[in-house]
């Protein structure tokens, strides 16, 4: 009996010692393995990090003073938010361009180089280059004539910069800003827009009902559409350049015309609505876009305080309206054809018709302009950039 009871202590012992073992074996074990999470969490979060900041990220620049020269929309300089982020606002880049009493000056136009990384900006009597990594200025040239709105070619190293309502369009180098070739023959010009395909450059004579279309290879007019009802404001072209769109004085509604033969095809009228005095530009329609899949084209009322909105096809139906809380005088979209931007400042979803949000300072001011583009970076770079306009692509 003792033995047995002894034989019993020891193997009780033994089982003690095989179960210390075994929960030793085990928090070693489970050590290891948190080891490992934690190893694969930082390695995680490491990759994760590293995606983001490869990761192509989106931003809106809004250049103000964008209409006229009030500095109740923005103050004064480069406005950057954040399309990635509910449009948060991001930072104020200082900016040049002054009128002779040192007011700022009205910012006509707004353009981009991704070769060079850099974003132009025209003012009635200037035209300055910033870099878009820095923010700092690299130069400002005063331009003979002045400056109106301007449109770069898709390689980046040449702007078509006209006048300020005068007689001349500017060729200009990109690089460094000097002339290249003054193209005359017109009234008053204004508005500038370079086709996709880098052939051709669509000029707007705020004097005359033809649109005028420039070679860029010689940088001479060889050809011009219309004429239309009246005198040419905002317009918009496909992506093929074979149409046209454009708003004219006294019509509340918008003009096709065929960028081939040259002919003008439709005259639209804004149904339910009446036309009625506007504050700015004179015109009850003033700014026109086509969203970047071509479905559709949205247009600027100003007496009625919205946008029109119409199918880009044949015969034009009038599909829907969108109050603004402003008047608006510009509209353009983001890249990837999500929000819509009139000039007004509301941030739309252009799906749903939404106003999702008003753009709004680091002081909570309400932003609005009608010289906006998006311009996308990685690495801290940009890599590719849209358009004032409301272009197909």
């Amino acid at each position: 009996m003792a033995v047995t009871a002894q034989l019993a202590i020891s193997f009780s012992k033994l089982n003690l010692h095989l179960m210390k073992a075994q929960i030793r074996i085990v928090v070693l074990l489970l050590c290891a393995m948190l080891v490992g999470l934690s190893t694969m969490s930082v390695a995680l979060k490491s990759a994760v990090r590293q995606k983001k900041a490869h990761a192509i990220h989106h931003y809106l620049y809004v250049a103000v003073p964008g209409i006229r020269d009030y500095l109740g929309y923005g103050g004064h300089g480069l406005l950057v938010f954040d399309i990635d982020h509910q449009h948060q606002f991001v930072k104020r880049i200082k900016t040049a361009g002054f009128h002779p009493d040192n007011k700022p000056s009205n910012v006509k136009g707004i353009a981009v180089s991704i070769p060079l990384n850099s974003i132009y900006i025209s003012t009635i009597e200037s035209l300055q280059r910033i870099d878009l990594t820095t923010g700092k200025i690299i130069w400002e040239k005063k331009i003979e004539g002045g400056c109106d709105r301007m449109s770069i070619s898709p390689d980046g190293e040449v702007m078509y910069l006209p006048s300020f309502e005068n007689t001349v369009w500017n060729v200009v180098d990109c690089k460094t800003g000097n002339v290249i070739k003054k193209i005359t023959g017109f009234k008053r010009a204004h508005n500038t827009l370079y086709g996709l395909s880098g052939n051709y450059v669509y000029l707007d004579d705020l004097a005359s009902p033809w649109l005028k279309i420039a070679d860029t290879k010689t940088h001479d007019v060889v050809s011009k559409v219309g004429p239309f009802g009246n005198f040419i404001r905002p317009f918009t072209i496909n992506s093929k350049e074979t149409r046209v769109f454009v708003t004219v004085d006294s019509l509340l509604g918008f003009e096709v015309g065929d960028l081939k033969t040259g002919k003008k095809l439709d005259r639209v009228l804004v149904e339910g609505w009446g036309k009625g005095p506007v504050r700015r530009h004179g015109n009850p329609a003033h700014g026109i876009g086509l969203t970047p899949d071509e479905k559709e084209i949205w247009l600027c009322d100003g007496y009625n305080m919205r946008l029109h909105i119409f199918s880009a096809v044949e015969p034009y139906q009038q599909l829907t309206t969108i109050p603004l809380q402003d008047m608006p005088g510009w509209i353009t979209f983001s890249l990837d054809g999500k929000y819509a931007y009139p000039s007004s400042g509301e941030v739309i979803d252009a799906k749903t018709r939404n106003i999702l949000l008003m753009l709004k300072d680091e002081f909570y001011n309400s932003v609005g302009s009608e010289k906006v583009i998006e311009v996308d970076f990685k690495d801290g770079k940009a890599v590719k950039a849209g358009d004032q306009f409301g272009i197909g692509r």
